[in-house]
């Protein structure tokens, strides 16, 4: 016994030894530059496929494929994807074309349109979106009459059917939502370099779509210092919540038993010669080479008592789910006015064609498009049955269940059986507000339309503080819960943070924060500026109402005006000071609604909540005609202008 054991130590450094050595093979091997057609040198953070993992930063948005000798990258969805004119890495620049662009053929036209989808969470490691560089909009539109414009060229039909003699088809530069009325956008297609010029020739704009887009993988937070120490180390830098650049690194766990990436994050200024992340791989690999040589002999140890942990793990977990099934099943007994109808499981499966178009997808769980006998549509959530999950589920059965409103999406009804719990939602064609704020350009809302919107909204927050016997706070309006029909009417949705009281209390005592960072009230945070009530959903509306009038996140990092960082700040400033807010392509009537929404989501995001005005109070100020007298600077607390990070549930200070 003693000789094996001898022989397991010995075992055991020599494979320590190797696992050091490879480490430092690792740290001193340099990758040679791999090349593709009129592209050179392909080396770090990106890499040619087939070469290995190491010699490139291992995210899908930097893996180059040479097809036909062309240099390609394919988009987020890996079926589009653009040919790569040139690698910039003294700029963090990579620069793109239409593989079906060719300026030689003016009849030629983009296959696809390209935004901000085709490249989101792709550069930067998947934590921040990858940004155009100094790009214009080439659109291609059809019109089912002619254009008398110098701004319409005529062009090539980019639809999907050139059948008929009465289209007409035209190319328009620049950013623009005023088209004419039978007019309808094909393609929306970037390029770098192009000067506005109105009357360009049709020559011009190929030769400046040949010529392609820039992206560039570069976090604007990061300086050139940060960015050449990054890269030395082989890492990608961007920067954490408060800013501050961090790099973040990879190594490459190799062994008999199990191969895996491992990353780690080291503050820029970390300069030594070996990074703590390469010290935790070596921790990780020698512990893996040790337990090879421990295990085997803790397995026949393990194997008598295995049997037994089986039933220990499936013993808990059957009481914890009866635990769960008894809960939702006592909540359901005490509720004698619900309409909601409840489904069997089997029937859910029926009406979504087992479960075969998915709507969306999120920590709750999984929502799927289905359809009724009586035939309307339906979005059906499925609920992943956790502690957290069942409390959703008793929080919105339990108010949307037993209230109607125009402006609240419909619970149709709930499937509770076993481990399987559903929720039955009227389904909205249209979607969710925030696409229509912050999407595709050509999604853009007209002014009078969002204003229509957000008095919708507020006619629904209103009916759950005042409407009811009690008092519902939503505690999590955003532009992601708020949904529109085939009309764009909005319904306010996800009452899974709700909370029902009495009308006759003026606050409310929780013992977690509710909501969303970036439009959660402040005394969710600061006790001593006032008590948590109603009024947490009046601040929410109007983190809601500045986003609607700005279409855009109220907190933008990357502004190119320091000053619009922070939109209601900025917002409040121009008002202030009697200046027009700027906004594109808008006449006076809608700047004029701009200045309302605006006005009032300023009195709605007041720091003290008892300076905030009630939902009530917010209609007939959206309702009215009179002016609006301007509210004192909001005074803004730093957790408050962090972007949208979650929605949460934390302690309270």
């Amino acid at each position: 016994m003693s000789f094996l054991l001898g022989i397991s130590r010995i075992l055991l450094i020599l494979l320590l030894f190797c696992s050091v050595n490879s480490i430092a093979q690792t740290n001193t091997s340099s990758c040679p530059s791999s090349s593709c057609g009129n592209i050179s040198t392909i080396r770090y953070p990106f890499r040619l496929k087939g070469d290995p993992i190491s010699c490139g930063y291992n995210r899908p948005g930097y893996l180059l494929d040479c097809l036909n000798n062309r240099t390609t990258i394919f988009t987020l969805n890996s079926i589009n994807y653009y040919h790569v004119l040139e690698l910039d890495y003294e700029r963090f620049v990579i620069r793109l074309v239409n593989p079906d662009i060719n300026w030689v053929n003016l009849s030629s036209c983009p296959v696809y349109s390209n935004d901000y989808h085709d490249f989101y969470s792709r550069f930067n490691g998947g934590s921040y979106d990858f940004h155009y560089i100094l790009n214009t909009a080439v659109w291609f539109i059809h019109c089912a009459s002619p254009v008398s414009s110098s701004r319409y060229l005529n062009a090539p039909f980019c639809g999907t059917s050139s059948n008929s003699s009465e289209i007409h088809s035209y190319v328009i530069t620049g950013f623009t939502r005023n088209l004419e009325d039978s007019c309808t956008v094909d393609r929306i297609y970037m390029v770098s370099r192009f000067e506005f010029i109105d009357n360009s020739s049709l020559a011009t704009i190929y030769d400046n779509l040949a010529y392609g887009f820039d992206v560039s993988w570069r976090d604007q937070t990061c300086d050139n210092t940060a960015l050449l120490e990054c890269n030395r180390r082989n890492g990608t830098c961007y920067s954490t919540f408060n800013y501050a650049p961090v790099c973040e690194q990879s190594c490459y766990i190799d062994t008999p038993v199990i191969s895996f990436e491992l990353y780690c994050d080291e503050d820029i200024q970390h300069s030594q010669l070996v990074s703590k992340c390469q010290f935790e791989c070596w921790g990780i690999k020698a512990g893996i080479y040790g337990a090879m040589v421990v295990v085997p002999i803790l397995v026949l140890k393990l194997l008598c008592g295995f049997p037994f942990l089986i039933g220990l793990v499936v013993y808990k977990w059957r009481r914890r789910h009866l635990s769960m099934d008894q809960t939702i099943e006592d909540f359901l007994q005490g509720q004698n006015n619900l309409t909601p109808i409840k489904y069997t499981y089997s029937e859910i499966k029926k009406m979504t064609n087992n479960f075969s178009q998915k709507l969306g997808e999120g920590g709750y769980g999984t929502v799927y498009k289905g359809k009724l006998r009586s035939d309307p549509y339906v979005a059906i959530k499925m609920l992943d049955q956790s502690v957290a999950n069942v409390q959703e589920f008793i929080s919105e059965v339990g108010t949307i269940g037993r209230i109607h409103h125009f402006n609240i999406v419909q619970l149709i009804g709930f499937c509770v059986e076993g481990s399987k719990c559903g929720l039955v939602y009227e389904y909205l064609a249209n979607g969710s507000l925030d696409k229509y704020l912050f999407g595709q350009r050509d999604l853009a809302l007209r002014y009078s339309k969002i204003f229509e919107i957000a008095l919708g909204v507020a006619h629904g927050i209103d009916y759950l503080h005042r409407g009811c016997d009690m008092q519902i706070l939503h505690f999590d309006i955003k532009p992601h819960n708020i949904l529109l029909d085939e009309k764009f009417n909005p319904k306010i949705s996800d009452f899974g943070l709700a909370q029902l009281y009495p009308t006759d209390n003026s606050f409310i005592s929780l013992k977690t924060a509710r909501g969303t960072m970036g439009y959660m009230a402040p005394e969710m945070f600061y006790k001593n500026i006032g008590g948590v009530s109603y009024k947490a959903d009046v601040y929410s509306f109007g983190m809601l109402l500045m986003e609607m009038a700005g279409r855009r996140k109220n907190m933008n990092p990357f502004a190119e005006d320091e000053s619009q960082i922070y939109y209601p700040l900025w917002v409040y400033d121009q008002i202030y000071a009697g200046n027009e807010i700027e906004i594109v392509d808008a006449n006076d009537e809608e700047r004029k609604i701009v200045k309302k929404i605006v006005i009032v989501a300023l009195w709605c995001i007041q720091m003290k909540p008892s300076d905030r005005p009630s939902m009530n109070k917010v209609v007939e100020m959206l309702e009215g005609d009179s002016e609006l007298q301007m509210p004192p600077k909001p005074f803004l607390a730093p957790r408050e202008i962090a972007e949208d990070h979650g929605t949460i549930e934390s302690p309270l200070v």
